[in-house]
């Protein structure tokens, strides 16, 4: 088959289109032949060498695709041959075929198309399993996305709104808060002219956030905290903006607030399949029924994977971006 490889860290220059060895099933997984994957900011670490896959994983990146069953390894019941399926990878996605843990898999949602399907199982998972099954977000609450354009905000956007939460967004310029609002986002924050803190107290009468998805870390740290709400819940998912801040604890304190951080891609196999199962409980009955809409700024051919690695790192896509397989 085929895979981007990367034979040495570098820009995007580095991600070369070359014939690799098939991967063999094993043990409770099931080789898919991929039809599109999608770009993540992990990808972009991972090229220049400072976000290496976890032990036993694909060397090649990407960590989510669609495609259809091939082959069935050993162990595995509830799915077959020929079945239409996304799922969540620690590697790999990048290429003609990979094999995934079939307790990371996921069915096609109804009304969605197997090419866009594959913008679905990461932001899902992440959104899901940090914003509901640890940050607790209910009706009624405030969420502060940050980075509410991007494949992470988009769905947390949706999502938030689906269950009776206001949603606050920051993202840079009127086009991308334009498209947080379309997709329900109530409180539009330019990072670029304005402070969120400041807007949110007066948007939520000084009350703050209730839970904050962040995908900055350090520099959005200190503000963070001053935003949240009394028993507010800050999940820290990334770290563009830096790994080490200085908490205030006093200010913590004060608020009865919690900190968390997590990532997705190296937790046990059993922790995975139990978000994807969350996932598919919570999240694919709201696609089945149109009220959730995978967001996709554009499609390309993998082979010009290098190309949308640039379009990553410029910042000027709004929600997903795709890479079609040759077999798309």
């Amino acid at each position: 088959m085929y895979a981007i490889t990367i034979p040495e860290p570098g820009g995007p220059e580095a991600l070369v289109w070359a014939e690799v060895p098939d991967p063999v099933p094993g043990e409770g997984e099931v080789l898919v032949e991929v039809v599109s994957s999608a770009v993540n900011r992990a990808d972009v670490l991972q090229r220049q060498g400072f976000y290496n896959p976890p032990p036993g994983a694909s060397p090649y990146p990407g960590l989510e695709c669609a495609g259809r069953i091939a082959e069935v390894g050993p162990g595995v019941t509830g799915w077959a041959v020929g079945d239409e399926v996304c799922g969540l990878l620690a590697g790999g996605g990048y290429a003609e075929k990979v094999a995934v843990p079939a307790g990371q898999l996921l069915p096609v949602p109804d009304g969605v198309d197997l090419v866009q399907a594959a913008a679905l199982p990461e932001v899902a998972a992440t959104v899901w399993s940090n914003v509901f099954m640890v940050a607790h977000l209910r009706p009624g609450e405030t969420l502060l996305v940050h980075g509410g354009s991007s494949g992470i905000g988009t769905m947390a956007i949706q999502l938030a709104k689906a269950v009776g939460a206001r949603v606050a967004v920051t993202a840079g310029g009127p086009e991308k808060l334009a498209r947080c609002q379309e997709l329900g986002a109530d409180i539009l924050i330019d990072y670029r002219e304005q402070d969120f803190v400041e807007e949110l107290r007066q948007a939520t009468d000084g009350a703050g956030a209730d839970v904050i998805l962040d995908i900055v870390g350090a520099k959005y740290l200190d503000r963070n905290v001053r935003a949240l709400a009394v028993n507010g819940r800050l999940a820290i998912i990334g770290l563009q903006g830096g790994a080490k801040g200085e908490l205030n604890l006093s200010a913590l304190l004060s608020k009865r607030a919690a900190v968390t951080a997590t990532s997705l891609r190296a937790r046990p196999l059993s922790e995975k399949a139990a978000i994807i199962a969350a996932v598919r409980e919570h999240v694919w009955p709201l696609l089945a029924d149109g009220v959730v809409k995978p967001i996709v700024d554009r499609t390309m051919p993998m082979s010009e994977a290098a190309e949308a690695h640039r379009l990553m790192e410029s910042s000027s896509h709004i929600g997903k971006i795709l890479l079609a397989s040759p077999k798309a």
